[in-house]
């Protein structure tokens, strides 16, 4: 299933608008563009809401016929069983994490053993967790993780252009992971010369216009056919304006949708 995520509306839902959206409206946003997911990523605001509130927002994700997902950072076991008791509420079958954030180095071995810790409760509650790869964490150490622990409930959160600041390359990314897949970031990256030829920058770009070879990671991974999740993101640069930047982000959105829905046209009959 296509979806987007808060990574999707990174801009829109920061302080830098003057109004900046709420759940609710990016919720109206993504139904509008017609997919049937949203996934609340990062967006430690989530762990702020009330009860009441949270049950309002699955309230409006049914009405709006969207599926929910939600997405966080780290392994510890009392803020994995704190975004357990939000996916009980909000239905979601999906808590994407990252292992080592910021100010957390645990060893994999510490990891393995949070996770091993959570993943009955997880497993009771049928809800999956889904490691995210990113430069700080090799991809050969996440999927040997993952493979340790051995459980349906844990799997791999598919970003490739993530891993390319330590040097695992896209394209390897996607097939180390591809077994253990159990969601999907989609987001199109380049990279540019940095002003005076002095290095480069990567950053993001619309969907089919990058280094992302999309075609290969729907080969490997099978997503629509597998019920995997396909979440949109972008690495949009700041625009100069709040306008600007808003207009942008829904430009890429745009795009990726158009892309995505393109090729699984093409490709239905395979």
């Amino acid at each position: 299933m296509i979806g987007l995520g808060t990574y999707a509306f990174f801009w829109q839902l920061s302080d830098r608008m003057p109004r900046p959206l709420t759940l609710a409206q990016a919720l109206e946003r993504t139904a509008a563009q017609g997919v049937g997911m949203f996934q609340i990523c990062d967006y430690p605001k989530i762990l702020t809401v009330g009860q009441g509130e949270l049950r309002d927002l699955r309230r409006r994700a049914d009405d709006l016929g969207l599926r929910l997902e939600l997405g966080t950072r780290g392994t510890t076991t009392d803020h994995l069983t704190a975004f357990l008791r939000l996916a009980d509420v909000l239905e979601a079958a999906v808590v994407r994490t990252m292992l080592n954030p910021v100010g957390d180095d645990a060893p994999l071995e510490e990891s393995e053993g949070r996770l091993r810790a959570v993943l009955p409760d997880y497993d009771r509650a049928g809800v999956t967790i889904a490691l995210e790869t990113y430069e700080r964490v090799p991809v050969r150490n996440l999927r040997r993780l993952v493979e340790a622990v051995g459980s349906d409930r844990l799997g791999i959160c598919l970003d490739p252009g993530n891993g390319v600041a330590a040097l695992d390359l896209p394209r390897d990314t996607v097939e180390r992971c591809a077994p253990y897949v159990k969601d999907v970031h989609v987001k199109d990256f380049a990279f540019t010369r940095s002003e005076g030829w002095v290095g480069f920058q990567y950053t993001g770009t619309p969907l089919g216009t990058g280094l992302l070879d999309y075609a290969h990671l729907e080969r490997a991974v099978r997503p629509e056919p597998n019920g995997i999740s396909q979440i949109v993101e972008h690495w949009l640069p700041w625009q100069g304006d709040p306008a600007a930047t808003a207009a942008e982000e829904q430009r890429w959105t745009a795009v990726a949708l158009e892309y995505l829905r393109d090729y699984q046209k093409e490709h239905d009959h395979e």
